[in-house]
C-alpha cells in the first residue's frame, strides 16, 4: 500500500495534516484549514462510525492524504469538510459554506456529496444519477474528482459498512474510481484501490495469492537484486553514470487479471517484477533503451513510446518487455525524474491552484477526455446503458494512433476506423465510407493498432446504421450515432404519421389542412397530450396515436351515429372521384395510389407482384409505398391501418420481375438451354443461383423480367418443355 495512504484514522488528527500541509502552505492557509476543521468537528459533533472512531477521524485522514500529495488549501478544506452537508438535522448548505470558506470550496464539497435523500425507481437509477451528477461537477473542477477518490480510498481502507453491501461497494470501487485514478494518472492510488476491491470481491483468490506470492519472497528479492546490479554494471559500461534503478512487484489484482486472461498459472506469470529507470534527459532514456535491447531480445508488439506520444494524462515513459537473464519475461520502464514525479503524482503534479495564474492550456488538456465523456453522456437516459458505456470507457486498455498531419489520437483497444472519425469530428463520423491505414485502403470493421496512421475518407452520401454500433467502441462514436439514427426516426415517423393521416381522414371527409383551419388543431393536440402537430404526427407514424383516436375527437359519437348512409356514401364517392384524378404512376412501375399525390412506390422483393397479381400497398416508415401480393404473408403480419388499397394502371407499363425456380436431371448444356428458352420468349434474365444435389438434381433459381402474368404462364410453359427438366414454378 502507498506511503499517502499507509496511516489510519485513528492516528490523524489536525495537527498532523497541518504539519503535512505546513510543508508548502502558508500560515494563513493552515489558519483556513483549522478553522474548518473546528467547523466540521462541531457539525459532526460525537456521531461515531460503526468501527467506533468519532466521525470526524475519516474527514482529517482524507486531508491528511490530500495534503501529502501535495494539493492546494481549497481541496484540503473541501476534504475536511466534504461530508457536512449530509449529515443528518445539521443546517449546513452549499451557500452557507461559500460564505465561510468561499465559492471554490463550496463547489468541491456539493459536488463530492452523495445525493442521499432523492428517490429513484431502481437501484441503477440511483447509482447512474449519482455518478452522472458527480461527473457533471468534476467537469467542471477536478478537484472534485481528487477529493472523492481520497474520500473512497479511506472507505475501502476502514471498510466500516454493513457486510451485505461490502461486494457491492468494491465493485463499484474497482468498476468507476479505479480506473479514474488511473486516467488521472495517479498509479498508486489505482493500484490500491484494485487491491483493497480484489480482497472483498475474490477474498479466497486475493488470499491464496498473497500466501503463494510470499513464499516466494526470498526468491523473488535475489531476482530483483540480480538484474539491478546486472542494469547498473551496463549502463556503466555505456557512458550513463547518474541514473536510479527501482524494481517492484506488480501488485496483487494485475498478477490475478493476467492470470486469468492468459489462463496460466502463477508460475507461468514471468512479468510479476517490473523495473524502472530513472535518468535525467530524454535523450539519456533512449540511450538507456538501446542498451536494454542491445542487453536482452525484446519481445514483439510489447514496446511503446509515451515520451514522444504522452498519455491523455500527460503520462510519459519507454515501456518495453524484453527475455530476461533466465529466459523469464521482464517489464522495463525508463523515464527521467520529472516524469517519474508526474507518474507518481499524476495531475496533481499539474493542477496548479496558485492565487491569480491561469489555468495552462497544457493543464486544460489534462482532463479534456473527461469532458468528451460528459458530453457523450448527455443523452443516455436508460440508466443501465449510462453505467455499463461509463464503465466500458474508463476500463479499458489503450492504443495511441496518428493522423496524417502527425497529431496523435487516444482511444480504447479494439477501435475501428468509425471511433477514429468521430474523435475527429461528428459530421466526418457520419459521412464516413472508408479509411486508409498506412496508406492501404481498410474495412471499417478493422481493429485499430498501436502508431497506425489514418486518413478517413467521407462521401456526402454516406449515413450511419444500425449495424455500425457493433463496430464501434468509444461512447462519443456510439452516442454520435445513435443520435442520428433517432434523428432519422423521428423523419420517418412524421413522414409516415402524414401518409396516414392523409389517408385515413380523408375516408371521414376530412383532411389535416381543414382541421387546421377551422382550429380544432388545439383541441386533438391537447386532448392527446402533444405538443405540435408535428408531435402528433411523429406519434401516428410510431403507432403511439392511432387515426380513429383523431377521428374521435374531431366527430364525437352522437354526431357519427346521426350520420346518414347517403352521407357516409358521398364522401366515399367524392374520396373515390379524388382517388381517381389524383392517382399517380410512381417510379414508372405501373402502380395506381388510392388518393395520395406524389408518393414514392416500390416494388416487393419478398413476393414481387406484377399485373395480374391481386396486390395491396403497405406504408412503410418514411420510404413510401411498398407493394406486395395481396396474400403474401409478410404483408398479413403487418399493422392493417399502414395498408392501403392500390391498383395496376392500365398504361404502358415496365418489365417486371418474377422469382422462378427449376428441378431439373443435372447435364451437360442444361443452363445454355434454360437461357435459350427464356432468351426466345424476351423474358430478360436477372439472376441465376444454381447448385446440385447429391442426387444428380439440378436445382436453379431465376430472376426474370416479364410484361405479366400472361407473358410469365408462358415463359413456365416453355422452361417444362427443356430436356431434363422436372418441374418449373413461380416462387
Amino acid at each position: 500500500m502507498s506511503q499517502l495512504s499507509e496511516q489510519h484514522s485513528n492516528t490523524t488528527t489536525i495537527d498532523l495534516v497541518l504539519a503535512e500541509a505546513g510543508q508548502y502552505l502558508k500560515k494563513k492557509d493552515l489558519d483556513t484549514l483549522r478553522e474548518a476543521y473546528e467547523y466540521a468537528a462541531e457539525i459532526h459533533g460525537s456521531r461515531l462510525r460503526p468501527n467506533g472512531d468519532l466521525y470526524i477521524s475519516h474527514p482529517l485522514e482524507v486531508a491528511r492524504i490530500l495534503a501529502a500529495m501535495g494539493l492546494d488549501v481549497d481541496s484540503l478544506t473541501a476534504g475536511l469538510l466534504h461530508s457536512v452537508l449530509k449529515e443528518p438535522g445539521a443546517d449546513v448548505s452549499e451557500k452557507v459554506l461559500e460564505e465561510k470558506f468561499g465559492r471554490d470550496v463550496a463547489v468541491i464539497v456539493a459536488g463530492a456529496t452523495k445525493i442521499e435523500n432523492v428517490k429513484f425507481n431502481s437501484k441503477a437509477a440511483y447509482q447512474a444519477e449519482n455518478i452522472r451528477k458527480m461527473l457533471l461537477a468534476m467537469s467542471a473542477d477536478i478537484r472534485v474528482l481528487l477529493v472523492k477518490l481520497v474520500d473512497r480510498l479511506h472507505d475501502m481502507q476502514i471498510m466500516d459498512i454493513p457486510e451485505e453491501t461490502r461486494k457491492e461497494f468494491a465493485q463499484e470501487t474497482l468498476d468507476l474510481y479505479a480506473p479514474l485514478a488511473s486516467r488521472l494518472g495517479i498509479d498508486w492510488m489505482k493500484r490500491d484501490l484494485e487491491d483493497l476491491s480484489f480482497a472483498l470481491i475474490y477474498p479466497a483468490e486475493s488470499a491464496d495469492l498473497v500466501a503463494r506470492m510470499e513464499t516466494s519472497t526470498m526468491d523473488r528479492a535475489t531476482y530483483v537484486n540480480e538484474v539491478k546490479s546486472l542494469l547498473s554494471r551496463k549502463l556503466k559500461e555505456f557512458g550513463l553514470h547518474d541514473f536510479q534503478i527501482f524494481g517492484r512487484p506488480k501488485h496483487l489484482f494485475s498478477i490475478y487479471k493476467k492470470i486469468i486472461a492468459q489462463n496460466i498459472p502463477l508460475e507461468k506469470v514471468y512479468d510479476k517484477v517490473a523495473f524502472r529507470i530513472i535518468l535525467h534527459t530524454v535523450q539519456e532514456c533512449y540511450e538507456a533503451l538501446g542498451m536494454v535491447h542491445a542487453l536482452w531480445q525484446p519481445i514483439d508488439g510489447r514496446f511503446k513510446d509515451f515520451i514522444s506520444s504522452p498519455k491523455a494524462n500527460m503520462y510519459q515513459s519507454l515501456h518495453t518487455s524484453v527475455i530476461g537473464p533466465s529466459g523469464e519475461f521482464m517489464e522495463i520502464q525508463i523515464r527521467t525524474e520529472e516524469m517519474d514525479r508526474i507518474a507518481k503524482e499524476g495531475i496533481a503534479a499539474h493542477w496548479a491552484y496558485k492565487e491569480g495564474t491561469a489555468i495552462s492550456r497544457k493543464d486544460a488538456k489534462m482532463f479534456q477526455w473527461l469532458k468528451q465523456l460528459i458530453h457523450s453522456l448527455q443523452e443516455l437516459k436508460d440508466p443501465r446503458e449510462f453505467l455499463e458505456t461509463v464503465k466500458d470507457e474508463l476500463d479499458q486498455a489503450k492504443i495511441y494512433v496518428l493522423t496524417p498531419n502527425g497529431d496523435v489520437k487516444e482511444l480504447p483497444e479494439g477501435s475501428s476506423p468509425l471511433d477514429f472519425a468521430y474523435a475527429i469530428h461528428t459530421e466526418v463520423g457520419n459521412t464516413c465510407s472508408g479509411a486508409k491505414i498506412n496508406g492501404r485502403i481498410v474495412s471499417l470493421k478493422y481493429r485499430l493498432k498501436n502508431g497506425d496512421v489514418l486518413e478517413i475518407m467521407t462521401s456526402a452520401s454516406r449515413h450511419p446504421n444500425r449495424g455500425w454500433l457493433s463496430l464501434v467502441k468509444t461512447s462519443r462514436a456510439k452516442s454520435r450515432i445513435r443520435h442520428w439514427l433517432r434523428q432519422e426516426e423521428l423523419e420517418n415517423d412524421l413522414k409516415a404519421g402524414q401518409e396516414i393521416c392523409d389517408r385515413e381522414l380523408r375516408s371521414h371527409g376530412l383532411s389535416l389542412k381543414k382541421f387546421i383551419k377551422t382550429g380544432h388543431l388545439k383541441e386533438v393536440l391537447k386532448a392527446l397530450s402533444c405538443n405540435s402537430l408535428e408531435d402528433l404526427l411523429r406519434k401516428v407514424g410510431s403507432n403511439r396515436i392511432s387515426t380513429g383516436q383523431i377521428v374521435d375527437i374531431l366527430l364525437p359519437a352522437e354526431i357519427r351515429e346521426n350520420r346518414s348512409d347517403e352521407e357516409l356514401a358521398r364522401n366515399i364517392q367524392k374520396r373515390d372521384e379524388e382517388s381517381s384524378h389524383s392517382g399517380t404512376k410512381s417510379g414508372g412501375n405501373g402502380i395506381v395510389i388510392d388518393g395520395i399525390d406524389d408518393m414514392l412506390v416500390k416494388i416487393s422483393q419478398c413476393c414481387l407482384p406484377m399485373p395480374g397479381d391481386k396486390v395491396m400497398g403497405f406504408i412503410t416508415t418514411g420510404r413510401g409505398i411498398t407493394v406486395h401480393k395481396a396474400n403474401c404473408p409478410n404483408l398479413l403480419a403487418t399493422d392493417p391501418v399502414r395498408r392501403i388499397e392500390v391498383s395496376w394502371s392500365s398504361d404502358d407499363q415496365p418489365a417486371h420481375r418474377a422469382q422462378i425456380q427449376v428441378v431439373a436431371t443435372d447435364r451437360k448444356g442444361l443452363l445454355v438451354s434454360l437461357c435459350d428458352s427464356l432468351s426466345t420468349d424476351n423474358a430478360n434474365i436477372v439472376n441465376v443461383d444454381a447448385h446440385t444435389s447429391k442426387n444428380s438434381r439440378a436445382m436453379l433459381n431465376l430472376v426474370v423480367e416479364v410484361d405479366d402474368l400472361s407473358h410469365l404462364s408462358m415463359v413456365l410453359q416453355h422452361l417444362r418443355q427443356v430436356k431434363g427438366v422436372l418441374e418449373a414454378r413461380r416462387r
